[in-house]
């Protein structure tokens, strides 16, 4: 293994296939050092550690994440001990008490750890998931008047509520208790409620904002436990060991997208090992009607499970996710398995669909300006399920914001979801669209948002948009690069490699999973696959061989280069398990490929 770098960029690229420069990932020298003195660890893997900002004082835990070690105290959260003696009050009591979930991952897996915490103090807890086409997000007066009618007397919303101002205005007009478990951002004055905990409420100094609402609500179960305790619960029963609900809180920090950084990648490695033993039924029952197999990793949650169990959400029933993770019925959660798997193979096709439009109204049927800060792009009866996918998929093809809009002309309005570039915050800009009365409703945070919006207004919203981001896009773009932590051969790339790299996993936003770097390789037998995928070999003038495949690539640049092989070229991607039938190999996931003779 080499490292090399110069002023002009790394391998002097400074404009790629996918038009980003490549940069060697910085590192002090002397934490480097400090890093194989003290852990033991290799040059490349030391330079790796210092890059991601890991201290000489911080690299134990974080190559051995705990959650002793990690761990923050409840009551450090905002009204977290309020919430948990309204909660045990309620389990003491038998207060007819439902959960309100959102209807995506980090949503179920909330709902089900604590729909399981309180069937282990024996009461049963009612779920609630609002249908994603008719209710939208979030709770609603009519869903709590409807909770109410049904009995319920105290409702505990996850994943979503810190922002319902007017359905917890409503709740507290009817006499419905709400206690919210959230995390995202708020604006204004606290709404109503019996109890808000949210990291990022502004009075909040727990430190933990970058938690899902699945880490949040982990947290509350040990403040449940403390307070149960307190009251002398346990000593005629077992106290639930919350740790068995890992697997669920890691779902929710991976498939949230959340920083994997302190307690949280505690949870997430912790959560990931629990998963393995793969005892919650509905993630086994996943898992085989899925075909995959082997100990959990951020690829299964992430890329497996996760958008399965989303699919319910997204163009199914919003509440099959959480009755998957909350049932202990191995033939309930293999039916609701196979009905999440058949409603994800539903959900690609109607993705693709809209990603085609899409991109065909982008490129063919407007005046598309290449230089344009955002894009907004809108559809007729696009489904609003799978807008957010398509948003994210269209930001890697033209590297900037990018919201995407299904409109319903029967009752004139479009719901849509934005992704956004690294360092443009696009939830902001949302926000204040919303606030200049050009959307019905609009928010989220920097890298995501969604909206509602009249068709009407759509060209206004683009043009704010791009007004409003172009300051942030300037300064992004130059910032686009890829950071890579070291250049192999394709020899080079050994299994071995792989294995000592993975000390530093779970990989996620706040520790990115290590780039490598091929130069000069030339490409062999390139072969497309089904989805617009290809696969490849890469070798060396010293006969070295590497294994690489190119995820939907096919109609870009890059993908004509390497399905036209001939002259060397350079690569950056991320190296992965290579099992298929026993060999304990690896491959390249090629991220970004560049011509050494078009290098500045």
């Amino acid at each position: 293994m080499t490292t090399g770098a110069d002023a002009a960029g790394f391998l002097g690229v400074q404009r790629s296939l996918s038009g980003r420069a490549w940069r060697w990932r910085p590192a002090d020298a002397g934490l480097v050092r400090d890093h194989q003195l003290r852990q033991g660890l290799s040059e490349p893997l030391a330079r790796a550690l210092a890059a991601r900002g890991v201290s000489v004082e911080g690299a134990g835990d974080y190559l051995q994440p705990t959650l002793k070690a990690q761990f923050p105290d409840p009551s450090s959260f905002a009204d977290m001990d309020q919430a948990a003696r309204i909660l045990v009050d309620a389990v003491e009591t038998g207060r007819p008490t439902a959960v309100f979930a959102d209807y995506d991952v980090d949503g179920a897996s909330s709902a089900a750890q604590l729909v399981r915490w309180f069937r282990a103090m024996g009461r049963d807890l009612a779920i609630y998931v609002p249908d994603r086409i008719i209710e939208g997000y979030g709770p609603s007066p009519a869903a709590f008047r409807h909770l109410k009618d049904q009995g319920a007397d105290l409702v505990v919303t996850v994943d979503c509520g810190a922002a319902a101002h007017d359905a917890l205005f409503a709740a507290r007009d009817i006499g419905l208790d709400i206690v919210v478990i959230d995390h995202h951002l708020m604006r204004g004055d606290s709404p109503p409620t019996a109890a808000l905990v949210n990291p990022n409420r502004p009075d909040d100094v727990s430190g933990q904002g970058h938690l899902a609402a699945a880490g949040v609500t982990f947290v509350l179960l040990a403040a449940l436990n403390r307070e149960a305790r307190g009251r002398g619960l346990f000593e005629g029963r077992p106290e639930p060991d919350i740790r068995q609900w890992l697997d669920l809180a890691a779902m929710g920090a991976i498939c949230d997208v959340t920083s994997l950084t302190g307690f949280n990648r505690a949870l997430a490695s912790q959560g990931l090992k629990m998963m393995s033993n793969w005892a919650n039924p509905g993630l086994k029952a996943l898992l085989e009607v899925a075909g995959a197999q082997g100990p959990a990793t951020t690829f299964h949650a992430g890329f497996i499970l996760g958008p399965r169990i989303n699919a319910g959400g997204r163009i199914g029933r919003s509440d099959l996710g959480a009755r998957l993770l909350s049932t202990d019925d191995p033939e309930e959660a293999r039916a609701l398995a196979a009905e999440l798997d058949a409603l994800n193979l539903s959900r690609k096709d109607v993705e693709k669909q809209v990603i085609d439009e899409a991109v065909t109204a982008i490129e063919r049927d407007s005046n598309f300006d290449p230089d344009a800060p955002a894009i907004v792009v809108a559809g007729d009866g696009w489904h609003p399920g799978v807008v957010g996918i398509a948003a994210a998929r269209l930001r890697e093809r033209y590297r900037r914001p990018v919201v995407v809009i299904g409109v319903d002309r029967p009752s004139d309005t479009g719901k849509g979801s934005g992704r956004s570039q690294p360092g443009v915050n696009l939830g902001r800009a949302v926000q204040a669209a919303f606030d200049e009365g050009l959307l019905l409703a609009g928010g989220g945070h920097a890298m995501a948002a969604g909206l509602t919006i009249r068709p009407s207004a759509i060209p206004d919203l683009r043009a704010f948009l791009c007004e409003r981001l172009a300051n942030e896009m300037d300064e992004a773009a130059g910032q686009d690069a890829i950071e890579i932590d070291a250049l192999l051969s394709p020899g080079g790339a050994t299994r071995g490699l792989y294995g000592d790299f993975q000390r530093l996993a779970p990989f996620g936003p706040g520790n990115p999973e290590p780039a490598f770097a091929i130069a000069d390789a030339r490409v062999e037998r390139p072969m497309a696959m089904r989805g617009g995928h290809l696969r490849c070999t890469l070798t060396d003038a010293s006969g070295g061989r590497l294994k690489a495949v190119a995820w939907r690539v096919e109609d870009t640049e890059m993908g004509a280069r390497i399905m036209a092989g001939g002259g060397a070229m350079h690569f950056v991607g991320r190296l992965k398990p290579d099992d298929w039938q026993g060999r304990e190999g690896v491959q390249l996931e090629i991220e970004d490929a560049a011509d050494p003779r078009m290098v500045t």
